[in-house]
């Protein structure tokens, strides 16, 4: 009796060692698949970050881009205004130019 005690428990003994093995086993397990599944949220969230970043920069590169457009009209256009104003002065201009040459000739004269 005692020895059939004595051998329940040795085997009681044994199958707790290997529950707690198997235990262990599954932890290092887990620990890897765990380690694993974040190495790979970190690098979709590191090509997500760098897409985000790339699409970002065409944004504000078409930004720019209509900024830029939109400045060398509105400069194309005031020169133009310019230019016109100009030309339709150029004929007072020239005359008050062509007067004062005269008033100079008479003075000197």
């Amino acid at each position: 009796m005692k020895t059939e005690v004595l051998k329940d428990i040795k085997k009681t003994e044994t199958e707790y060692q290997s529950m707690i093995s198997a235990a262990q086993e599954e932890k290092k397990k887990r620990h890897s698949q765990a380690e694993l599944e974040a190495d790979n949220l970190i690098t979709k969230a590191q090509s997500n970050a760098e897409q985000y970043k790339k699409l970002k920069l065409e944004e504000a590169r078409h930004q720019a881009a209509l900024k830029h457009a939109e400045i060398l009209k509105n400069g194309n256009q005031r020169a133009a205004a310019l230019r016109e104003k100009g030309e339709k002065n150029l004929s007072k201009a020239v005359q008050l130019l062509v007067l004062r040459f005269k008033e100079q000739l008479h003075v000197q004269a």
